[in-house]
């Protein structure tokens, strides 16, 4: 009986996931050669609360970064697609393109609401993306983001 444990689970997961499993699949899993041994529509609820719960937290696809990890005052940098994400104040969300208009250069560093280009020291606004000092002459390009529950991706 504990080698068709593994299998309920592996179909839990998948139908939690919203993956159609061919009655086939569903056969080879659970040992059993006729398909209609273990007959599981793809919109059966999902009972299992861990794997619920896994669910509702795990990260959305494409996600840049997770909210709970960007400091007040601080932020991350995403260097695919690179998009700087900063957090001006306590719940708001900001996001830039993280290349320095300057010379093209990777922004490296957010802290105390700036924005730093480590090439020629140019330093940007976290809360506008405006330069606060050159030698960039344009700050940096908003970019547009969500928050799905504590994932931030691009809208």
């Amino acid at each position: 009986m504990t080698t068709e444990q593994p299998g309920v689970q592996r179909r839990t997961v998948l139908a939690a996931g919203g993956l159609v499993i061919v009655g086939g699949a569903l056969a080879a899993c659970s040992g059993s050669s006729s398909p209609a041994a273990t007959p599981e529509p793809a919109s059966a609820p999902v009972s299992a609360p861990g794997v619920q719960s896994a669910a509702v937290e795990a990260p959305v696809a494409g996600a840049l970064a997770a909210a709970s990890e960007i400091p007040v005052g601080g932020g991350v940098i995403s260097p695919e697609p690179p998009i700087v994400i900063t957090q001006p104040a306590a719940g708001t969300f900001k996001a830039f393109t993280a290349i320095c208009p300057h010379q093209g250069c990777l922004v490296a560093e957010v802290s105390e609401n700036q924005i730093v280009c480590p090439c020629h020291g140019s330093i940007f606004s976290a809360e506008d993306g405006s330069v606060i000092q050159g030698p960039a002459q344009q700050g940096l390009t908003v970019a547009d983001i969500v928050l799905q529950g504590d994932s931030i991706v691009l809208a």
